[in-house]
């Protein structure tokens, strides 16, 4: 496929800029109750449901009947889930793009929900240029399972050696080292250039 160790990136935090505050600020008057909100209701345990699968119908349905009192916050949760993307890591959608125009394979694998990402699809065009996407909502797994990582390579015929995989979260980079993956851990694009510079990739250099 290629000389070339083959990019395999996360979505949420590598390219895109979700976070839920960015919703729930707008919803609560004071910082503290936006995050007490998100610490205790709407949390990121219960936003993996929907990573693994569950429907946003039924996972807002069943946390408004348990909190009937947060019951338009909850529901905004779904409703105006697009408000907790504000928009993309340009420096990431460049080494991308460079690694495209090198004819260099990449590919995704990403806890998204099946709902969310194909509305993402169709908005975002980068999303349209990877050889193979990975989701955990139609796998029903979620990372950091190891047998997301092995159903990736076994769908697209790759070795874990072959993979140098990119994630925002440590225990998902952990969980891709152990199943033979070299990996990086995302902190900025710039850092991911010049690490993925290191491992041989043909990229250009940060501008002195």
């Amino acid at each position: 496929m290629t000389d070339h160790l083959i990019p395999v990136f996360d979505l949420g935090g590598v390219f895109l800029d979700w976070n839920p505050m960015y919703l729930f600020r707008k919803l609560f008057d004071t910082e503290e109750d936006a995050q007490w909100f998100y610490d205790n209701i709407c949390d990121g345990l219960w936003n993996l449901e929907f990573d693994a699968g569950k429907s946003y119908k039924e996972g807002v349905e069943e946390k408004a009947n348990k909190f009937p009192q947060y019951f338009h916050q909850i529901t905004a949760f779904n409703i105006r889930w697009h408000e907790m993307l504000t928009g993309l890591y340009d420096g990431t959608i460049d080494i991308h793009n460079e690694l495209i125009g090198a004819e260099i394979p990449t590919f995704a694998i990403t806890n998204f929900s099946r709902e969310k990402f194909h509305e993402c699809l169709e908005k975002y065009a980068f999303l349209q240029k990877f050889d193979g996407i990975v989701v955990s909502g139609n796998e029903r797994l979620v990372k950091p399972d190891y047998r997301i990582y092995h159903r990736f390579l076994d769908r697209y015929s790759l070795s874990a050696d072959q993979c140098v995989f990119i994630d925002d979260s440590y225990p998902n980079i952990a969980a891709a080292r152990y199943v033979g993956m070299k990996a990086i851990h995302f902190k900025s694009p710039s850092q991911l250039r010049e690490e993925l510079i290191t491992l041989g990739l043909p990229l250009k250099g940060l501008a002195g």
